[in-house]
């Protein structure tokens, strides 16, 4: 929770400073820092914000009340992972909505190939690498390079699983309260 917190107001201060600074820069600065975010696909639900693909919100809603993590939290990951995209496969051989490796999937009991239960092995991973790391950032560092390297280092191991807890961080703190 203390972790959340420090991020939200590390946030909050780049906010605060990004608008001084856009004030200070005149109209050019203003206009870099103003996003309009582009409208959803007509299949997105927008309900609280969430934009998960119609026909998957029942498989996130279902995995996130099993897990009892944050539904947020589950589509930044998917967002993150693979866009949404069902039949995504990693050069890793991660698959599908959350990228999970097929043997993964098989120690939770799960089909890594249906949406469904996709998103199912991805919630319980995530789960077991919070309760693991007891961080959010060593536990999404396990869930993208592997929990073993991150024990070792206590720590993301590389630049790119810094990006990617980076990312999905910063996605689900957009999506905050989405349900």
């Amino acid at each position: 929770m203390g972790l959340r917190l420090l991020a939200l107001l590390v946030l909050a201060g780049i906010s605060c400073f990004a608008a001084a600074t856009s004030a200070a820069h005149g109209k050019q600065a203003a206009a870099a820092v103003a996003r309009i975010p582009a409208l959803p696909e007509k299949s997105e639900s927008t309900t609280g914000r969430c934009p998960i693909p119609g026909e998957f919100r029942r498989a996130f809603l279902l995995a996130s009340h099993d897990s009892g993590l944050q539904l947020s939290m589950l589509v930044a990951v998917a967002q993150v992972e693979s866009e949404f995209k069902p039949d995504a496969v990693s050069s890793a051989d991660a698959r599908g909505l959350m990228q999970i490796v097929p043997t993964t999937a098989a120690e939770l009991n799960l089909d890594v190939g249906k949406p469904s239960t996709n998103v199912l092995a991805g919630a319980r991973y995530l789960r077991q690498m919070l309760d693991r790391f007891s961080r959010t950032d060593l536990a999404l560092a396990a869930y993208n390079a592997g929990p073993t390297v991150v024990g070792r280092l206590g720590r993301a191991p590389n630049s790119e699983s810094l990006s990617y807890v980076a990312n999905v961080q910063q996605r689900w703190a957009a999506l905050a309260g989405c349900s």
